[in-house]
C-alpha cells in the first residue's frame, strides 16, 4: 500500500477521533494526499463540483423539505391514532402502534432522524401516560426509527443510488417488502416482551372510530402513495416526486390550518441547514473516493475478501458484519460514502444484485444508529422523552436481535427487494 494512502486513512482516522465532522475529515485527509503525492491542487476543485453534479441528488432537498413541512403540519398525531385504531388492541398495544405508525411515517419523512425527534415525542408520551415503562418506550422509538430510511421515500438510498449509478426508482420499491418485514419482526419481540411484562392493549376499535381516524389521516396518507405510485406509473422520476411531495405538505399545512408565514420560514431554514450539511458532505466524498479508487483500494479489499471465498452469500454475511461493526463506532453517512465505492465493485465481480445489496447496506446502516455506544437515535428519544441513556440503551439491546434477523431474510432472500422492481419496472 502506497505511503500517501496509509497517510491519508491515518490523518482521517486522527481527525475522527478528535470527533471533527465528518466532512472536514475526509477533506483534510484528502487535502493531505494531493499535496504530499503531488497531485495539482485543481483535482480539489474538479471533484468537489462534479459531486454535486448530479440530477437525483435534486431529491434530496425537496424530500428533506417536504419531511419538515410535514412535521409542522400536525400529521404526527393523526397518523398515529390512526395506528391506534388499528392495531391498539394487540396485547402491547401502544408498541404495536408506535412501529406501525413509524412505518407509515416513513414514507413521509425519509429519515430515521426525522422519524425519532418528531413522531417519537407523540409516541412516548401516549405509551408514558398508559403506563409503559419510559426505558421501553424510548426503545421502541428508536428501534422503528430504524424503518424510516428503508421504506421509500430515502435520502440515504439516494445517496447510494447517486453513488453507485444504481436506479433510485429501483431501490425506493426494493425497499418497501424489506420495511415490512423489519416492522413484523419488530411486533413479534414487542408482543413477547408485553406478554412477559404484562402490559396492556387499548379497547378494540369499532368500524366507525376506525373510519374516523380514516378520515382524519387520509391525506397524510396519500403522501407515500403520490411519491411511490409517480414513480410506479412512469409519471415523475423520483426527483420531480420530490416536488410534488413539497406542494402537497404545503397544501396539507393549509388545510390543517398549522402552517403560517412564521412556521413555513421555520420550516425552510432547517430544511436548509439540513440539506447543507448532507451536500456538503456528498460533495467532499467524491475527492475522497476518488482517492481511494485510484489507490485500487476497491480492488485490494475484492481480492482480499474473495481469496477467503468467492460464494455470494458468505461474502455478502462478511460484508455485513464488517458494516454492523463500522455502524458501532462511525456516522452512518460516512460509512455509506466510504464503503459504497469499496464494495461495489465486489458485489459486481460476485453477481449481486447492487439493487440488493443497496438495501442491505442502507439496512445495516440503520441498526448503527440504535447499536451503542454511537447509536444516534438513541440518544435522540433520551433527550425527547427525558430517559437516561443507561436505561434506553438497555431496554433497546433485545431489539437488535429481530433486526438482524430482518437482515438475514433479507440477505438470503433477494426477491425480498427484488420482486417489486422487477414487476414494475422489467
Amino acid at each position: 500500500m502506497p505511503n500517501e494512502l496509509i497517510l491519508l486513512l491515518v490523518v482521517f482516522l486522527i481527525l475522527l477521533f478528535l470527533r471533527t465532522p465528518i466532512a472536514f475529515a475526509m477533506g483534510i485527509s484528502a487535502l493531505v494526499f494531493i499535496l504530499v503525492g503531488d497531485i495539482k491542487i485543481t483535482i480539489l476543485s474538479q471533484r468537489l463540483a462534479s459531486g454535486l453534479n448530479s440530477f437525483p441528488l435534486l431529491a434530496i432537498p425537496l424530500y428533506i423539505m417536504a419531511g419538515q413541512l410535514m412535521n409542522t403540519s400536525g400529521i404526527s398525531e393523526r397518523i398515529f391514532q390512526f395506528a391506534a385504531s388499528l392495531v391498539g388492541h394487540v396485547r402491547g398495544g401502544l408498541g404495536h402502534v408506535n412501529i406501525l405508525a413509524s412505518m407509515i411515517f416513513a414514507g413521509v419523512s425519509g429519515t430515521a432522524v426525522s422519524d425519532a425527534a418528531s413522531l417519537g415525542a407523540v409516541e412516548m408520551k401516549a405509551m408514558k401516560d398508559a403506563g409503559y415503562d419510559p426505558g421501553f418506550s424510548a426503545a421502541v422509538t428508536a428501534a422503528s426509527s430504524a424503518v424510516g430510511p428503508i421504506i421509500p421515500p430515502s435520502v440515504v438510498l439516494i445517496i447510494y443510488g447517486v453513488m453507485g449509478e444504481v436506479s433510485v426508482g429501483s431501490l425506493f420499491l426494493g425497499g418497501v417488502i424489506p420495511g415490512i418485514i423489519i416492522g413484523f419482526v419488530l411486533m413479534g419481540l414487542v408482543y413477547i416482551i408485553a406478554v412477559k411484562r404484562g402490559y396492556p392493549s387499548q379497547k378494540k376499535t369499532t368500524i366507525r372510530q376506525k373510519g374516523i381516524a380514516l378520515q382524519r389521516a387520509f391525506l397524510s396518507l396519500l403522501m407515500p402513495l403520490i411519491i411511490l405510485g409517480g414513480i410506479v406509473l412512469g409519471i415523475t422520476t423520483p426527483t420531480e416526486a420530490g416536488v410534488l411531495a413539497v406542494l402537497y405538505a404545503i397544501f396539507l399545512g393549509v388545510m390543517y390550518k398549522e402552517i403560517n408565514w412564521k412556521t413555513f420560514l421555520v420550516s425552510m431554514r432547517e430544511g436548509l441547514t439540513i440539506n447543507a450539511s448532507i451536500m456538503l458532505i456528498v460533495s467532499v466524498a467524491a475527492i475522497f473516493s476518488w482517492v481511494l479508487v485510484s489507490q485500487n483500494v476497491p480492488r485490494i479489499v475484492a481480492d482480499l475478501i474473495l481469496s477467503l471465498t468467492s460464494n455470494p452469500i458468505i461474502v455478502l454475511l462478511l460484508v455485513n458484519l464488517f458494516l454492523l461493526i463500522l455502524g458501532m463506532f462511525f456516522d452512518t453517512m460516512a460509512i455509506l460514502i466510504i464503503c459504497t465505492p469499496i464494495f461495489i465493485p465486489l458485489m459486481n465481480m460476485i453477481g449481486v444484485d447492487l439493487v440488493h445489496f443497496g438495501v442491505i447496506m442502507v439496512f445495516n446502516l440503520m441498526i448503527g444508529i440504535i447499536t451503542p455506544p454511537m447509536g444516534i437515535c438513541l440518544y435522540i428519544v433520551s433527550d425527547v422523552g427525558e430517559v437516561p441513556v443507561a436505561t434506553v440503551i438497555r431496554e433497546s439491546l433485545p431489539f437488535i436481535i429481530p433486526l438482524l434477523i430482518a437482515l438475514l431474510i433479507i440477505t438470503f432472500f433477494p426477491q425480498t427487494v427484488l420482486w417489486l422492481p422487477e414487476l414494475v419496472f422489467n
